[in-house]
């Protein structure tokens, strides 16, 4: 079986994807904030972008469980067909 290439993210990478949301969720929240609206519309605002982040993340997560199911199950069906080929091949010894 050959050797997959397995991403690894770097904690400079790690690092700036943290900021980044720690400032975009701060100027949302100061957005909101500062909102000349009533207190329900923030409320609604504030819920709905919370919720987008959240949506997100799962978003993001459930493609990351499709591609590693997807690699597992190329490696079993790899697996599968080489056990199949060395059986083919003592059969015909």
């Amino acid at each position: 079986m050959s050797e997959t290439y397995t991403p690894k993210q770097s904690s400079a990478w790690k690092s700036f994807t943290i900021v980044s949301f720690i400032v975009a969720a701060t100027m949302m929240a100061g957005g909101i904030w500062s909102l000349e609206a009533s207190f329900a519309a923030k409320g609604f605002y504030a819920m709905a972008s919370l919720m987008l982040v959240h949506t997100a993340i799962s978003v993001t997560k459930m493609m990351r469980d499709e591609e590693e199911a997807s690699r597992f199950h190329n490696r079993l069906e790899e697996a599968r067909t080489e056990r199949l080929l060395m059986g083919v091949e003592r059969r015909a010894d």
